[in-house]
């Protein structure tokens, strides 16, 4: 075997730099690749993964690592598909370059309640009118029967009254849910709304003696009187189901009511059992009570909101809702 020349040897060490440089340049080149995508992605609003040919990721954007556990539930189809994934609805694209898949996810769980809420509200709204008529035969028919019945009935005619109030009043609260709140608004006393509350709540049972604290003070609202009848009823019977539901005999509702300017704040307290899942608190047809219909909240913050104002939960560790109503 010949031996290497030093100039030969020289021309390798030569060669061995260039392949070197060329393969650092490549690899710098793939780096700089590698990170302009990350970059262009970031600004991306949903979460992509762009995969090598094992499945290993080659880049993803930040949302992609916040929900780096989904990456094992998704596949590459060829066409759109939907995945469920902690309680979160989401939208799967794929698509493939070379020896690179390209997956990006899109949460659709808001979108997905909207469309779902419009549809039950749809059938809400029909079966509601179809209901209406025979509702309304029955109260006609009770009222009549109470005057007729000997003494010991009337108690029994009477909860008949009390179940059909209750279902007008789902009927009324699936109605306005569905075709919106629109306040028309006039001038009356607080006192003449106490009244119309107080006349709600005789039609709604509960078992256990329950004080009522409510404003003593008069004064004028300008405001949709049957609206704020229904908030109001509707945060007063939500309390009396907690109390209903609490391990005491008895219980307390009050009502604090404060101004400033045309703005009304009123705050109603009860010493029921404590709110559970808060996060759901204001969403519709969900609700954690035997007697909940999912509406009354919603309906309730709706029906503020429709006076320029809202309902919300106290910051306090005592239970408290917050009315703020622009009246």
């Amino acid at each position: 075997m010949a031996a290497v020349t030093p100039e030969e040897l020289n021309l390798l060490i030569e060669q061995t730099y260039k392949v070197e440089n060329e393969f650092n340049e490549l690899k710098s080149s793939y780096a700089n690749l590698q990170d302009t995508v990350e970059k262009l992605i970031e600004f991306l609003p949903n979460a992509i993964w762009i995969l090598n040919s094992d499945n290993t990721v080659f880049v993803q954007n930040s949302y992609a690592r916040e929900l780096y556990k989904l990456l094992k539930e998704l596949s590459y189809r060829d066409e759109d598909y939907e995945i469920q994934f902690n309680t979160r609805s989401y939208l799967v694209k794929s698509s493939t370059y070379k020896d690179k898949v390209m997956l990006s996810v899109t949460d659709i769980t808001d979108q997905k309640r909207k469309e779902n809420l419009a549809t039950m509200g749809q059938m809400a709204a029909h079966l509601s009118h179809e209901i209406r008529n025979p509702i309304g035969s029955i109260s006609l028919l009770s009222s009549a029967l109470k005057k007729k019945v000997i003494p010991q009935n009337v108690p029994i005619v009477e909860e008949i009254q009390k179940s059909v109030s209750r279902i007008d009043r789902i009927i009324k609260a699936t109605l306005m849910f569905s075709k919106g709140v629109i306040a028309n608004k006039e001038q009356f006393l607080w006192s003449e709304l106490r009244e119309s509350i107080d006349m709600s709540l005789k039609y709604y049972d509960y078992s256990k003696e329950i004080t009522f604290l409510f404003p003593e003070d008069d004064f004028m609202l300008n405001a949709d009187k049957d609206l704020l009848e229904m908030l109001f009823s509707n945060l007063i019977i939500n309390a009396v189901d907690a109390i209903e539901a609490d391990d005491n005999d008895e219980g307390t509702i009050e009502i604090k009511h404060f101004s400033y300017e045309e703005r009304h704040i009123f705050q109603i307290f009860d010493t029921g059992v404590a709110i559970e899942n808060k996060e759901e608190l204001f969403e519709a047809f969900k609700s954690t009570k035997i007697k909940g219909n999912g509406l009354g909240l919603i309906l309730s913050r709706q029906i503020a909101q429709a006076h320029d104002g809202n309902v919300f939960l106290c910051d306090k560790k005592i239970k408290c809702f917050e009315i703020e109503l622009h009246i």
